[in-house]
């Protein structure tokens, strides 16, 4: 027998969840709790959890006692939890995945399967249809209308993943390769090198001198569950994760045509295409070749491919087919805002809260990636929040945000918090208080299905308070999960502008909230923006790259964020 795949951390923390949310359904007390825990903290465990438990370090993960070390252990040593295959042998077929489907929790899961025999997302689709769910005890006609969306919504996505769980994972792929002998260029492809929020595969493309070797070491990688299939220049291959991986090697001479035609998109491509025509040219993945003379024209960068369209170069990200190939033709494109123009973090949360780390730890991991400043802003105590801040306990970090700022030497934590904006717009703490502190984010977290109008109103009034300076994850959607809320956005957008407020682009991979559609309406409004990796963990501040990458998307340059400015600006555009 082949000895069981590397098990990662995210696999562990998932079996743990799917565990919780198996015992909720059974109305087990307190377990649930302390699953989701240890699941929180593995998550976000600094080093491989292999190697914490080799270390014999496990149970000093906070909420892993002794009986979920073994578990964790055995999981390591087998790949599976046999606890969680007998909770699914002990629950109805089907409620696992309902569960899945944004609005429908395990519970609500359980009601539809009993009720009314429901065990699929097709059935269910059918019975919304019919009206047969709003009369279930827990459900109405709104949360049904809901449900419809919500599976309307994983119709659209099929399987697909979130651009933060893949990307390290490809850069990881992508390096390793790199250092191969005779590689000559290499770079991901596809999707995930525009950023899409979500991928749907990752295509790795690279010229080598030695293809064969190449696509021997990609079919040994580590992560590989199983090959779909190999030859000369292109394999295919499955991770654990489950995500395709595509390898194609080309020859030097056709690289750069190979990379824009594999890095898409579809409809970009197409208009590439049609410029060539217009030139008697014929473009595709080998280069461009004249139609009269058949030669073939040489193109050494992607820069020089665009430049014989007559076109400013367009970004990667761009590359969707949303008025780019225009912009490119009068010289209009924007700037966009490099990846390493970000001068800081605006949102972080530390273990004053829902974080892992110390605002210290914050702070060192910060200045490691070269940052003069972040914004500590934890949450404000709220019943439906977990471990926030009340006003005292914002006073006593204060003075622990300044002794570490007396010690630090090039740096600046800045005093912070987010605050939930409650149905009527009023936030968790009082003014007086916020207006000692440096950054104040305000944000909406429940009540998100609120009619539009009321909505609207809700964070309008959070905007005409006077101590916000952000409006933290605006629309409130999570990726695949929870639809955003409605609002009439071209009114927050205006109101933003008016009260000096800036909308917030939270780099958290499931929410990349702004989207970058709506990053790119918003900018035409005249809106600040600002980027904030709402961090639980050092490691979390990593998620600013998602960020900056939603920011390319929607068509933002550095002047538009008011992150990418030194310490002594920011502080100047916080009190404007």
């Amino acid at each position: 027998m082949d000895p069981p795949s590397p098990i990662s951390n995210k696999q562990i923390a998932a079996i743990f969840y799917d565990v919780a949310d198996l015992l909720d359904i059974k109305s087990v007390k307190f377990k649930p709790a302390a699953y989701r825990r240890a699941a929180h903290e593995i998550e976000t465990l600094a080093e491989d959890i292999a190697l914490t438990s080799e270390r014999g370090k496990l149970e000093e993960i906070p909420g892993v006692g002794s009986n979920l070390a073994g578990k964790i252990r055995e999981i390591l040593e087998t790949g599976r939890l046999a606890h969680l295959e007998k909770l699914k042998q002990e629950i109805p077929r089907g409620v696992l995945e309902l569960s899945e489907i944004g609005g429908i929790g395990p519970k609500k899961a359980l009601i539809l399967t009993r009720e009314l025999g429901i065990t699929d997302r097709e059935e269910l689709d059918k019975a919304a249809r019919a009206g047969k769910v709003r009369g279930l005890p827990g459900f109405g006609e709104k949360s049904e209308k809901n449900i419809l969306q919500s599976i309307r919504a994983l119709k659209s996505t099929g399987r697909r993943f979130l651009l933060g769980d893949i990307l390290p994972a490809a850069e990881a792929i992508r390096k390793r390769l790199e250092m191969l002998p005779g590689i000559q260029v290499i770079s991901l492809a596809g999707s995930i090198r525009r950023r899409k929020e979500t991928i749907g595969d990752v295509d790795i493309l690279a010229a080598s001198k030695d293809p064969e070797k190449l696509i021997t070491e990609f079919c040994l990688l580590p992560e590989i569950d199983r090959i779909l299939g190999r030859g000369p220049t292109k394999s295919s291959i499955i991770l654990t994760s489950g995500v395709q991986v595509d390898l194609r090697v080309v020859d030097k001479d056709q690289y750069w045509a190979a990379l824009v035609y594999f890095t898409g998109s579809k409809d970009h491509n197409i208009a590439l295409r049609r410029r060539a025509l217009d030139r008697n040219w014929k473009l595709n993945e080998y280069g461009i070749t004249s139609l009269s003379d058949g030669t073939m024209l040489k193109a050494q960068t992607e820069q020089d491919l665009y430049h014989m369209l007559d076109l400013q170069y367009i970004e990667p990200e761009l590359r969707e087919d949303r008025g780019e190939i225009e912009a490119a033709i009068k010289g209009t494109l924007p700037s966009i805002v490099p990846y390493g123009a970000v001068k800081g973090d605006l949102h972080v949360h530390s273990a004053w809260s829902d974080g892992k780390h110390s605002i210290r730890e914050l702070a060192e991991g910060a200045k490691v990636l070269g940052y003069e400043y972040i914004a500590v802003c934890d949450h404000a105590w709220n019943p439906r929040i977990a471990r926030g801040l009340d006003e005292t306990a914002i006073v006593k970090q204060q003075k622990e945000i300044e002794q570490i700022n007396r010690e630090l030497e090039g740096f600046m934590v800045l005093a912070g918090i987010e605050c939930n904006i409650d149905p009527d717009g009023n936030l968790d703490i009082g003014n007086k208080i916020l207006g000692d502190l440096d950054v104040v984010v305000a944000s909406v977290h429940s009540g998100l299905d609120m009619p539009k109008a009321a909505m609207t109103a809700r964070v309008l009034t959070a905007l005409h308070n006077e101590q916000v300076n952000i409006l933290g994850h605006p629309t409130g959607r999570i990726i695949q999960q929870g639809e955003p809320a409605q609002m009439d956005f071209p009114v927050i957008w205006d109101a933003a502008v008016a009260q000096a407020v800036a909308l917030e682009i939270n780099a958290a991979p499931s929410r990349l909230d702004l989207s970058d559609t709506n990053c790119r309406i918003a900018r035409g409004h005249g809106t600040r923006f600002s980027i904030g990796s709402d961090a639980k963990s050092v490691e979390n501040l990593m998620f600013m790259e998602l960020g900056v990458a939603t920011a390319r998307r929607g068509w933002l340059e550095a002047g538009d964020i008011i992150n990418t400015v030194p310490l002594r600006d920011l502080l100047r555009l916080l009190e404007s």
